[in-house]
């Protein structure tokens, strides 16, 4: 089996867990190798599986470095929340690693959400696993004009809006209001950011939905943000948002559940009275 182990250029992980994360999987009879997010060389052909070790940008990161192959993702934990992550290596006997190595986990694909119309940056992929956002740059708020599918919304007058994926609902989307989703759910949310309306709410659509976004600002721009790239645009700048052609192959130990990621990481339900 080979597994690359990626991290991020300027990430600062534990050393020493890594180490025996490496150490424990090779082994175990793993061909495994090192890649972080600053390579320009794509992965083997015959990539089996590939650990994304840090937090839950470090997984953004990685699906990104993928560029849509589909290759399944597992993120091992060496962040803080690391609620897309799978397992952590801890003092414990890590027996997930077997269970990685033994091909002992089940795959989620994950939808993606392509972004279209605007100019990207170099080095941006289209593809968002958590979220678009479009937000003010300066004091003043956006007047934001959204559509679906041909059909335009009330306009927003709002410190911005994001379009997020089910994954994403409990990433940016979750602090501002949005609904939480099941991650296999094919949908997408639309959430406004401080809106100036009491009457605005967020809105989940069909997954196949075509989302078209547009803004006027005082400041004469804005700040778009695909995952974890955020760059500026023009308000005569137009973004479509769609669901992306493929999807991202998220790795799942037989002992995970999204809701006990939600009591376990988010704390759903915490409540005193609950322990007695």
């Amino acid at each position: 089996m080979k597994i690359a182990l990626f991290r991020r250029e300027d990430s600062h992980i534990d050393e020493k867990k890594s180490d025996y994360l490496a150490g424990r999987l090779t082994a175990l009879g793993a061909d495994i190798y090192h890649c972080t997010s600053a390579d320009s060389t794509p992965l083997p052909e015959d990539t089996d599986l590939l650990l994304s070790l840090g937090g839950d940008g470090t997984f953004l990161a990685a699906v990104d470095f993928l560029k849509g192959r589909q290759i399944p993702v597992a993120g091992i934990n060496f962040g803080r929340l690391g609620f897309l992550t799978t397992a952590r290596v801890d003092e414990g006997e890590n027996s997930w690693i077997e269970d990685l190595v033994g091909k002992r986990f089940d795959i989620e694909p994950r939808l993606l959400l392509q972004v279209a119309g605007v100019e990207l940056p170099e080095g941006v992929h289209p593809y968002c696993l958590n979220e678009f956002t479009l937000m003010r740059l300066g004091p003043s708020m956006l007047q934001i004009t959204v559509s679906i599918d041909g059909k335009s919304l009330p306009t927003y007058w709002a410190d911005g809006v994001l379009v997020a994926t089910p994954t994403g609902s409990t990433a940016y989307s979750l602090s501002a209001g949005g609904p939480i989703v099941a991650p296999t759910t094919e949908c997408l949310i639309i959430c406004p950011a401080a809106p100036h309306n009491l009457n605005v709410r967020p809105i989940v659509v069909n997954a196949g939905s075509e989302i078209k976004i547009s803004f006027r600002s005082k400041d004469g721009a804005a700040s778009m943000s695909v995952d974890n790239h955020g760059f500026h645009v023009s308000q005569d700048s137009c973004v479509t948002l769609s669901q992306a052609p493929h999807k991202a192959m998220y790795v799942k130990l037989r002992d995970m559940s999204f809701i006990d990621a939600l009591r376990d990481k988010l704390m759903w339900g915490d409540d005193i009275r609950n322990n007695k």
